[in-house]
C-alpha cells in the first residue's frame, strides 16, 4: 500500500472515530421528556453530531430521569430560556464534550431550539435549555465577533405550550446568584423520564 493510500485510510478512520456515537445517532431521533408540567417532544439534529450523541447517551442511560427544569429566564416580548438537566445532580454528569458552534453546524437559536448550557466552550455536559422566541444573540459571533455562542443540537416538535408554561411558572425571589437571582423556578418542574420515542 502506497503512502497516499495509507493517508486516505487514516483520514477515513479518523472521520469514523470522530463521528456520531452510532449509526442510529446519525439521523434525527425523537425523545419524549415527561415532566410534571406535561410532555415535551424534542428531535435531535445530526448537523451537531457530538452534542446530539451526548444528549442521547444521557437519555439512554436514564441520567435525566428525576432531574429538573429549574430556571426560567424571561427576556421580554415573549422570549426567554427554560433550563434544566443534571446541574443539580452531580452524580449523573458525564465528562464534558467538545463545543459545536452554530457557525459550524448552521443551526440557530430560533423558537423551540434545544441547546447546551455551559461555562467555557468545551465544558457542556448534561445541562440544556430551550429557546422561546428567536434569540440570535446566543449564536456564535453574536453579540460580538469571535463569541463562541452556544451549541444548538435539536428542536422541540411538540409541547411548546408546556415550555411556555414552565417559563411563566413562579420563581423564587431569593434563589440564584448574580443575574440569575429571581430566575429559579419555585417549585421546580421535575423531568420524570426521558425516553426515545418509538420509530414510526
Amino acid at each position: 500500500m502506497n503512502r497516499r493510500s495509507l493517508l486516505a485510510l487514516a483520514f477515513c478512520l479518523a472521520a469514523t472515530l470522530s463521528g456520531p456515537a452510532s449509526a442510529q445517532d446519525a439521523v434525527p431521533a425523537r425523545v419524549v421528556l415527561e415532566t410534571t408540567a406535561g410532555p415535551i417532544v424534542v428531535e435531535t439534529d445530526p448537523r451537531a453530531p457530538i452534542t446530539a450523541a451526548n444528549f442521547l447517551r444521557y437519555v439512554d442511560e436514564g441520567r435525566f430521569d428525576g432531574t429538573d427544569f429549574y430556571r426560567g429566564m424571561e427576556l421580554g416580548a415573549g422570549t426567554g430560556v427554560v433550563q434544566g438537566g443534571t446541574a443539580n445532580a452531580p452524580d449523573r454528569i458525564l465528562p464534558p464534550i467538545a463545543h459545536e458552534p452554530t457557525s459550524q453546524t448552521g443551526l440557530r437559536h430560533v423558537h423551540g431550539a434545544l441547546s447546551m448550557a455551559r461555562f467555557d466552550p468545551g465544558t457542556a455536559d448534561g445541562d440544556l435549555f430551550i429557546i422561546v422566541g428567536d434569540l440570535p444573540g446566543f449564536d456564535a459571533g453574536r453579540p460580538a465577533p469571535g463569541d463562541p455562542g452556544f451549541a444548538v443540537f435539536g428542536r422541540v416538535v411538540e409541547g411548546m405550550d408546556v415550555v411556555r408554561a414552565i417559563l411563566a411558572a413562579p420563581k423564587s425571589p431569593t434563589e440564584g446568584e448574580g443575574f440569575m437571582r429571581g430566575q429559579m423556578l419555585d417549585p421546580r418542574v421535575r423531568i420524570v423520564s426521558a425516553r426515545r420515542a418509538p420509530a414510526d
